[in-house]
């Protein structure tokens, strides 16, 4: 926005909650978001950083971290002067923003733990996720070995903090000076009256013809290059791209779970998504297309059979005409590309790909209109038929038919969700939706994806289908239908709404009402 209030543009197309943007000293922008895109919802709230005119947005540390090995949340995150180092509120997922006082170091290796994180304040832990206390917060550094902030001392037994902070200069060997306090309330976000350098202007860089379609160039170098291993043999032939819609109701309102997908929350539901389509991943690894702008998606790395290899738990965004890049597959964050500079990747040899649609039923995304009609051509009258023949006390093959039935999920919300019998039967028993990693909120696979354990790859209903069925015979269209369902954490629903929902149900089609 210009300084007199016009030409106000969204820099940002995230679907959660971001706070407390700041400049860096080299003109980008810093802020937190919350990224809860399939996984555990305690964790990902954390810095990232992008250019003011919203190109290139990426963490700055730990975005695939899993909840014991750090903070819930680093938000307040300030560069230091005369550094490159950052210092931020390390506080809870539940709670107020404020905890224990961090330094981040964003040109540490990054592990997904402490590695780049050293304690400002060691006296405090980090609360919630190690029953720390809501101490600090709101910093502003003056040095790294001083800090103007709040802080509060004193924790009320059974009711938390009081939160009648005080400002305090509080220095990096644990001393603490009271500047002010007020007796009635809370003094918060200290800023220093002095003169301060001014970063340098970064240039908006867009391609012009681009921008008036909505769209932005993507490329990706290497797909290979990846911090997690590969499977032998692996040969990804092409990139699935998600977009993620933002909820447009009330969470605590929703009438349907999108899908039995482990949510990531007892009190949360997931992120309905549409497949825009896929483009081709060269020989060498590398893909050059382009995409829309202005919405948030993520991409999915496919083998031959067009399964997801990798999957992103995190999402990204363009602004319109962007040329956006990157080296690989969750690459090491610090590395250079493997390839010589003067060896053009093959991709970039031929113009961008254009995304090809994906099935009828994945945009917008139905279950009953993406998968049903598989199964009511090869598969449902058998499945009935033997469900019929099955003599007292014999098991029986998985119901296949659309009748609509009701599944309630315990929790928070206590949401009863309309599904038909064939989504209940594969999905529960030989779907992919709780990331192979059972119920264990503490497993690593909540958290992030590891190639070649994720959707159809490790769904038992692919491996079933793969070794041969009584015969079925399923045509290219269907594996891919099925494949789809599969990689998508077996998605039922791609709307929020109620009407859309009951709609879908029905099999018709339903468009979500924000995207």
């Amino acid at each position: 926005m210009a300084d007199e209030g016009s030409g106000l543009r969204c820099l940002s197309f995230h679907e959660t909650n971001e706070w407390a943007p700041a400049v860096t000293h080299d003109g980008n922008l810093l802020w937190t978001r919350w990224d809860y895109i399939d996984r555990h919802g305690c964790v990902a709230h954390h810095p990232w950083t992008t250019t003011p005119d919203g190109r290139t947005p990426r963490p700055v540390h730990g975005n695939y971290s899993y909840r014991p090995r750090r903070a819930d949340m680093e938000l307040d995150t300030r560069p230091v002067p005369g550094s490159h180092l950052l210092i931020a509120t390390a506080a809870p997922h539940h709670g107020q923003a404020f905890g224990s006082l961090v330094v981040v170091d964003p040109r540490a290796a990054d592990d997904d733990a402490m590695g780049p994180v050293r304690r400002f304040t060691p006296d405090a832990g980090f609360p919630e996720s190690q029953k720390g206390s809501q101490t600090y917060g709101t910093a502003w550094p003056l040095n790294d070995t001083y800090v103007l902030c709040a802080y509060e001392p004193v924790e009320v037994k059974g009711a938390g903090q009081r939160h009648l902070f005080g400002l305090y200069l509080v220095d990096a060997f644990g001393n603490k000076e009271l500047i002010y306090r007020d007796p009635g309330i809370a003094c918060l976000n200290p800023v220093p009256l002095r003169a301060t350098p001014c970063p340098p202007v970064i240039p908006e860089q867009r391609q012009p013809a681009a921008a008036s379609r909505g769209e932005a160039t993507v490329t990706i170098t290497d797909v290979y290059a990846s911090r997690l291993p590969w499977p032998d043999g692996t040969r990804i032939t092409a990139l699935r791209v998600w977009q993620l819609y933002p909820l447009s109701v009330a969470s605590a309102e929703v009438t349907h779970n999108i899908g039995l997908q482990l949510p990531e929350g007892f009190d949360s539901i997931n992120m309905a998504r549409a497949v825009l389509g896929s483009v081709p991943v060269e020989a060498d690894g590398s893909a050059h297309f382009t995409a829309p702008s202005g919405v948030e998606l993520f991409f999915q790395a496919l083998d031959a059979e067009g399964c997801a290899v990798q999957s992103m738990r995190s999402a990204t965004a363009f602004v319109p005409g962007e040329r956006a890049a990157c080296v690989g597959c969750h690459e090491p964050q610090h590395a250079a590309p493997a390839r010589p500079p003067s060896a053009t990747p093959l991709a970039l040899r031929r113009p961008p790909s254009r995304l090809a649609p994906g099935p009828e039923g994945s945009r917008p995304f139905s279950f009953p209109r993406l998968v049903q009609p598989v199964l009511a051509a090869r598969c449902a009258a058998c499945h009935a038929e033997a469900i019929r023949n099955a003599a007292p006390g014999q098991p029986t093959p998985p119901r296949l038919d659309a009748e609509v039935v009701e599944h309630r999920v315990k929790g928070w919300m206590n949401t009863t969700t309309r599904y038909t019998a064939a989504y209940l039967s594969l999905a529960q028993r030989y779907g992919f939706t709780a990331y192979g990693a059972g119920h264990d909120w503490l497993s690593p696979r909540f958290y992030r994806t590891f190639p070649g354990t994720f959707g159809a790859r490790a769904a038992p209903l692919y491996a079933h289908l793969k070794k041969g069925h009584k015969g079925v015979t399923l045509s290219a269209d269907d594996w891919q239908r099925i494949i789809i369902w599969l990689d998508s954490v077996c998605q039922f629903y791609g709307v929020y709404e109620k009407e859309g929902g009951a709609t879908q149900l029905a099999g018709g089609v339903a468009h979500p009402t924000l995207e």
